[in-house]
């Protein structure tokens, strides 16, 4: 009865931190009003100098990665945040640099049987831990679904799609990972938190 009782307590937490997480998201691309002068100004006083260039609104200085997958398809990592439940998400846009609508590639959900039951997704994402010598795959909640986006199939030339990835978190002192997805090139990013 204890392990039941666990098992669904933990599966409620990954579960109430995947919507957290796509509430953070839709917030931070939210967008109009008066709301767009706010997150500038407290980005420049952040860095302590007003005379640089602010930042865009919703977008770090540079990236922390940029992939190239196949047909133009680009991945760029914004962020890899860790949080105190023990998670670590990864936050990127998935852009189409090509002159035509490209069809996402299934290899992006992986392989295993129940991720791709549920259509398309990131779920084929791993964070690889080469000091700790270990992988990390994408979260799953209780009806086996990938804390990942899902349900998009095609990209439009010149589109670019906001995405997301939650992984179980390295240990604390793992601060560098290598981040993969199938057909994509590999890149090295840093977790910060």
């Amino acid at each position: 009865m204890g392990i039941r009782f666990t098992a669904k307590a933990c599966r409620a937490m990954v579960t109430g931190t995947a919507v957290v997480a796509l509430a953070l998201g839709v917030v931070g691309c939210g967008g109009g009003g008066e709301d767009d002068k706010k997150p500038e100004s407290s980005a420049a006083a952040s860095k302590g100098s007003g005379s640089q260039p602010s930042v865009q609104e919703g977008q770090s200085e540079a990236p922390l990665a940029e992939l190239k997958g196949p047909d133009g398809l680009i991945l760029q990592i914004t962020s890899a945040e860790r949080d105190s439940g023990g998670f670590v998400t990864v936050n990127g846009s998935m852009k189409n640099d090509g002159g035509k609508g490209v069809a996402i590639p299934a290899a992006l959900s992986g392989n295993e049987t129940e991720i791709i039951r549920n259509g398309r997704s990131l779920g084929g994402a791993t964070l690889v831990d080469s000091k700790g010598k270990k992988r990390y795959y994408v979260l799953r909640d209780t009806d086996g679904r990938p804390l990942t986006t899902t349900g998009f199939s095609t990209v439009k030339a010149g589109e670019t799609v906001s995405v997301f990835m939650q992984f179980p978190a390295p240990p604390t002192d793992t601060t560098e990972v290598t981040f993969q997805l199938p057909s994509f090139a590999a890149a090295s990013i840093q977790i910060s938190g």
